[in-house]
């Protein structure tokens, strides 16, 4: 299921820019043109969030906020010293264990778990995100449409729809497999244009982003090069990465090559990468007891920062519910460093997992007295509020998170752990208005509109919680005829 469902997050991506057979299209630009736009100004404004909202309805989005940030932040210094950094991109980490990653309309640059895991360092995993964004910088993605045709997004929709509900009726993978094909007959007349031009292209500004932006810029041929050990060493075929992104030992001297010639400027040095890739081995695994192990032979063999991997193991540990190993962990890294945030952050969630409530939450006071805007603090705090039934607590928590939501304000999870603190806390309107915005960003507009019809039938609401809550259903009824009214 979960191969079917990266499958469709792909298709996603793909369909947006295809079109009904038969269409009237425009010739595409030559190649030195300006004018590059494959979606209409409509679908380029809404095509992000709507993705993002798909990419939740499938639980594929890693929401996690110190991973998710850490690669946001990643994809942002790297576009800083592009030709387009002003232009809007959105990252997204997406939890399939395939190598792979890729760009779509709009800037949106995605990347699969099972690639992060696979990297050795940052500059490695910044080398495929650089790749990517000059994927779009240099309009690659409009230069491969044969013709520019528009699809309608019920149409899109449905056929996802056809396919999860395929998966879940247990229909087995062969008929989710054929629904998909025939979603893919809308895309007939995209596809990204894999020549080795774009790609060598791609290359070389990508490695040029590295340099500047202070990455190694060697990360991109290493990154090559261990994917083409991979594939020696399974003898499965290629990685995911290298069917969608070809590649040549012409093209890995290349990289080579053209690294050997930049220096970068400044230094991005830091074991920064290690603690989030750790973080990201130690809470995406199903059974915690796998990741285990790499944290083990990686202390022992001393090939990636103890630190890192001693964090990686605590985490899993606190999993394991083996509590008194996962201190002893904790106890070596807050030795090594008893001011670090994250460790700190560690320690709470030990003590709260070890019933200590009243320590967990003095320590997460005092770190979100400092650290307010930290959003991995934010979480952490609201949610350690919010693990007993207490009003107090609660109300406590609202009043955090609703700060936290004016700043960010497309956070599903704080949102959904906003409607609960506000419903503990005795706030049934604002928990309601939380609880619509929860369905909205999973994509369920029409729940989410019931949820605020319902609030306007009470007799107690003020003239002003009436006015906003009447205003949000009129924004989102207008979401909805845009959602239903395109045509193929």
């Amino acid at each position: 299921m979960k191969r079917l469902l990266a499958q469709l997050a792909l298709l996603a991506a793909i369909v947006s820019l295809a079109g009904p057979a038969g269409a009237q299209s425009p010739k595409l630009p030559d190649m030195g043109g300006t004018s590059t736009r494959v979606l209409s100004p409509e679908d380029e404004r809404t095509f992000p969030k709507d993705f993002e909202r798909f990419l939740r309805a499938s639980q594929l989005l890693v929401e996690d906020p110190m991973i998710r940030g850490y690669f946001e932040d990643m994809g942002y210094r790297l576009v800083a010293h592009s030709n387009r950094p002003s232009s809007g991109f959105h990252f997204f980490v997406i939890d399939e264990p395939s190598i792979n990653a890729f760009a779509a309309p709009v800037g949106v640059i995605g990347l699969h778990t099972g690639l992060i895991l696979a990297a050795h360092d940052e500059s490695e995993v910044a080398g495929v995100v650089a790749h990517e964004i000059a994927h779009v910088t240099q309009d690659h993605l409009a230069r491969g449409l044969e013709q520019a045709q528009q699809v309608s997004l019920p149409t899109l929709l449905a056929t996802i729809g056809l396919a999860l509900a395929a998966g879940a009726a247990g229909a087995g993978p062969d008929a989710g497999q054929a629904i998909i094909m025939s979603g893919l007959g809308l895309a007939q007349q995209f596809q990204i244009n894999h020549t080795r031009q774009n790609e060598t292209e791609a290359d070389r500004i990508g490695i040029g982003l590295l340099a500047a932006a202070g990455y190694d810029p060697h990360g991109m041929a290493r990154f090559f090069e261990r994917l083409n050990m991979h594939t020696r060493a399974m003898g499965q075929g290629p990685p995911e990465y290298l069917r969608t992104h070809p590649l040549t030992v012409n093209r890995i001297a290349e990289a080579r090559d053209r690294a050997e010639s930049l220096r970068p400027r400044g230094s991005r040095e830091s074991d920064e990468f290690h603690f989030v890739q750790a973080r990201l081995r130690a809470l995406m695994v199903q059974r915690p007891e796998q990741a285990e192990p790499f944290f083990l032979a990686r202390i022992s063999d001393g090939t990636r920062p103890e630190a890192a991997m001693r964090y990686g193991l605590a985490l899993t540990l606190i999993r394991e519910r083996r509590l008194e190993e996962a201190k002893d962990q904790i106890d070596w890294l807050l030795d090594s460093n008893a001011n670090s945030q994250i460790y700190q952050l560690l320690e709470a969630d030990w003590l709260l997992a070890n019933g200590e409530l009243e320590r967990s939450l003095d320590r997460l006071e005092t770190l979100y007295s400092k650290y307010s805007g930290s959003r991995l603090v934010t979480t952490q705090y609201a949610q350690a509020l919010m693990h007993e039934r207490d009003s107090d607590k609660a109300a406590r928590a609202a009043e955090i998170l609703r700060r936290h939501l004016r700043r960010h304000p497309d956070d599903l999870p704080m949102t959904e752990l906003y409607a609960r603190a506000a419903d503990r806390a005795g706030e049934p309107v604002r928990a309601t208005e939380a609880l619509a915005e929860s369905y909205y960003m999973r994509g369920g507009i029409y729940e989410a509109i019931e949820q605020l019809e319902r609030i306007t039938r009470r007799e107690d609401l003020d003239y002003y919680q009436r006015a906003r809550v009447n205003a949000r259903i009129d924004e989102l009824r207008a979401e909805q005829v845009r959602l239903s009214g395109r045509r193929p």
